[in-house]
């Protein structure tokens, strides 16, 4: 992709911090300089990047990434959380990601694939590997490595079927709802900013009482709140009592109390 079209794209708009990343020479999206959070970034946006970071795309779906520093003080994503993201999102080597800051610890991923001359933002969920993800760019002097879709075919999601109309899941359709399809990580159940900007949600304080409702229980967790991010407790419980592996789908369903989110309900589609 031009350096010009990614410049282009990066200016349009550009009222909060953000950076893009695109493939060079050699590179694979597992290269280390993909993890990298670029320095002018973390220093316009002070404070917010320290531990972790979570990465939402427009569909709702977030993934939580661990930081570290190298010897140079560069930050950058963990390998495994980053390569989940990867591999959930088929990326592909001609993909350009846009990243902007939206809150605390909080950063919205655009995915864009080329679209004969232009570029084209992604704004559902892939299904399934573009055949562009088979190519690999070429590396100088024929240096061998291995490309995402070849190191990561046995981590990567399957999607076996899209939910479709998921409001016909509602106990209430006047509530406000996501789908969430399961990563490697569960520890917690994020609302991603979009969601939470989109129903105008309140939640909470840290550590504040609330319920998973599920078809026949109702499960005490709590409310969390990380960097001003909300989630909930408890949520690898629930995955592990109704056997619910990485790449299956859920619709959330929130119930509130006063205007504050107090209960998810959990619609199991396998039900």
């Amino acid at each position: 992709m031009s350096g010009k079209s990614v410049y282009n794209m990066v200016q349009e708009n550009a009222s909060r911090p953000r950076f893009s990343k695109s493939l060079s020479l050699g590179e694979t999206w597992s290269s280390k300089s993909m993890r990298i959070i670029p320095e002018e970034f973390v220093r316009s946006t002070p404070g917010a990047f320290e531990h972790r970071v979570v990465l939402s795309v427009r569909w709702g779906n977030s993934w939580q990434l661990w930081l570290q520093r190298d010897n140079n003080g560069l930050l950058f994503m963990e390998e495994e959380d980053w390569d989940e993201f990867v591999n959930d999102n088929f990326l592909a080597p001609n993909d350009v990601l846009l990243f902007t800051h939206q809150n605390t610890m909080f950063i919205e991923a655009r995915i864009y694939k080329p679209d004969s001359y232009h570029l084209k933002e992604i704004t559902s969920a892939p299904l399934e590997a573009h055949p562009q993800a088979q190519v690999v760019i070429p590396k100088p002097q024929n240096s061998p490595f291995v490309t995402p879709a070849s190191a990561s075919a046995s981590g990567a999601r399957q999607v076996d079927a899209i939910v479709k109309h998921p409001e016909q899941y509602l106990l209430n359709p006047s509530n406000p709802f996501f789908v969430k399809t399961l990563g490697k990580k569960i520890d917690v159940l994020y609302v991603s900013h979009l969601v939470t900007e989109k129903y105008g949600l309140q939640f909470g304080r840290h550590n504040s009482p609330m319920l998973y409702l599920l078809p026949n229980e109702k499960v005490e967790a709590a409310t969390k709140i990380y960097g001003g991010c909300p989630c909930f407790s408890g949520w690898a419980a629930i995955c592990r009592k109704y056997k619910l592996n990485q790449g299956d789908s859920v619709v959330c369903e929130l119930e509130r109390s006063g205007g504050v989110v107090t209960a998810v309900r959990v619609h199991l589609l396998n039900e």
